[in-house]
């Protein structure tokens, strides 16, 4: 077996020695921390499992289509994100709208209504849209204006709010089935991957605050208009290049384990990696089995951390049957629709892509089902899809896609710090305060850096400021 020592050899014996990490997970999480510790000049080996970078957050090829396996977006709120997307160049091909505009379409009502802000400051920047919203009664959305300020008043870090449901405190102040699955629902399920029943009050305060009612453009939805592979793989890959991380595809890690010299030995299959630090930023599920004894109290808390599966399913049609380039739903199995057509290099007829969160109940249907289930629903959507030529129907599956929001989530979850010197955490699933988006990743992956250069006693002022 070979071993290798993070550091070069001329700084291995003294001559200009520097501090050494090794990121265990090429996630958005991992590749954050990998690069935010080599601007700080640590010497950092990126060990990843898969053949590429971007966890969950990746493309791959069918036929001449270029697919992402999911339809991901993301807030202004986000700026750990937008920090991410700078850092790689990338922030131009994911750009966010100008405002918040969101078309929802009823399939039972043929109504198309639209969720959108003005530049008036909290809350009004959203009582125009709410007061003319047609999926709700006047009763119902002064009753949801009432909620919204119930909500405001709350605090998502109260340990309370995470052993309560979201359904039932919206029951609780008022708000009916229409009005959760017309609106609260309608964007709870698609940033929470949960029904609001199924949801942490903490988590749903906290996603519902940040994006709606703390700065007016907050919720301003931005997404990539390249395939997500060329963000999180291509260009992260060429940051990390840049920056001097060696980085390692297929490439597990069998174990992990503390030195008497105080260093950490990585083993991977062939090979054994040594460095002064390491960051553990892998799922949950993995994370335990990793973890040496005495890291964390009672590990086993990570595998009650539940996971929920997200749905895609993927239409090509020989004509374009959608103007817009997104759009929500009511009254049907549809949740959101995306235009993927550019996106994929498609360049004749349309891709649609639908984006089915907490998706439990579909997610291992067969794929004849899921068509005989879908197609007419989106007929019922989109008038155009009538007559048109289905080219390709195929879905994608993401079994373990978020961990589950689930009231009294946050106790399980971990904070960076372990009790083992040099060792940290990082991913969606630890203690961020977000639910697991690309948002939670990336700040999971910044303070994860920030506590092993704290451990090295090395600045840190370079890195996002708002994730600490």
């Amino acid at each position: 077996m070979r071993q290798h020592d993070s550091r070069s050899a001329g700084e291995a014996d003294g001559t200009g020695e520097r501090a050494s990490a090794v990121v265990v997970g090429g996630g958005l999480a991992g590749v954050t921390s990998a690069l935010a510790l080599a601007d700080a000049g640590v010497e950092v080996t990126l060990l990843e499992g898969r053949p590429r970078l971007g966890g969950l957050a990746f493309s791959f090829q069918r036929g001449e289509l270029t697919v992402d396996n999911g339809q991901h977006v993301y807030l202004r709120c986000c700026t750990a994100y937008r920090w991410f997307l700078d850092r790689v160049e990338g922030a131009h091909l994911a750009p966010l709208q100008d405002r918040l505009d969101v078309p929802v379409l009823d399939a039972g009502r043929h109504r198309l209504g639209r969720l959108r802000r003005t530049a008036l400051p909290v809350p009004l920047h959203l009582a125009a849209s709410l007061a003319t919203y047609p999926h709700l009664s006047l009763a119902e959305r002064a009753a949801v204006g009432r909620a919204a300020l119930a909500l405001k008043g709350l605090d998502p870090a109260d340990p309370a709010l995470d052993n309560q449901d979201f359904g039932s405190w919206l029951a609780a102040h008022g708000q009916s089935e229409r009005a959760i699955e017309a609106l609260w629902d309608l964007v709870g399920v698609a940033t929470l991957n949960a029904v609001a029943g199924d949801a942490s009050l903490g988590l749903a305060a906290m996603v519902f605050k940040t994006g709606l009612l703390s700065e007016p453009g907050a919720a301003d939805i931005g997404w990539a208009r390249v395939p997500l592979g060329d963000l999180h793989d291509g260009l992260a890959r060429k940051a990390l290049d840049s920056a001097g991380v060696r980085t390692e595809l297929r490439t597990r890690v069998t174990s992990l384990s503390r030195q008497e010299n105080g260093r950490w030995r990585v083993e991977v299959p062939g090979e054994s990696v040594e460095a002064d630090c390491v960051v553990l930023a892998v799922p949950q599920a993995e994370a335990h089995d990793l973890l040496p004894d005495g890291a964390i109290d009672d590990p086993d808390r990570l595998l009650a951390i539940d996971t929920a599966p997200i749905l895609n399913v993927h239409v090509v049609y020989d004509r374009k049957v959608l103007k817009r380039p997104f759009f929500a739903a009511l009254g049907t199995p549809v949740q959101w629709v995306f235009d993927r057509t550019e996106t994929s290099g498609l360049r004749t007829g349309q891709y649609l892509a639908l984006s089915q969160s907490a998706a439990q109940a579909e997610i291992d249907a067969p794929v004849a089902a899921l068509r005989e289930r879908y197609l007419p629903e989106l007929e019922r959507l989109l008038p155009a899809a009538h007559g048109a030529q289905v080219l390709d129907f195929f879905v994608t599956r993401e079994r373990t896609a978020t961990f589950a929001p689930t009231p009294g989530v946050g106790r399980l979850r971990p904070g960076a710090h372990t009790h083992a010197p040099g060792l940290h955490l990082a991913g969606a699933w630890t203690a961020t305060g977000w639910p697991a988006t690309m948002e939670g990743a990336v700040r999971s992956g910044i303070t994860a850096a920030r506590a092993v250069l704290t451990a090295l006693d090395r600045p840190h002022d370079h890195l996002f400021e708002e994730a600490a």
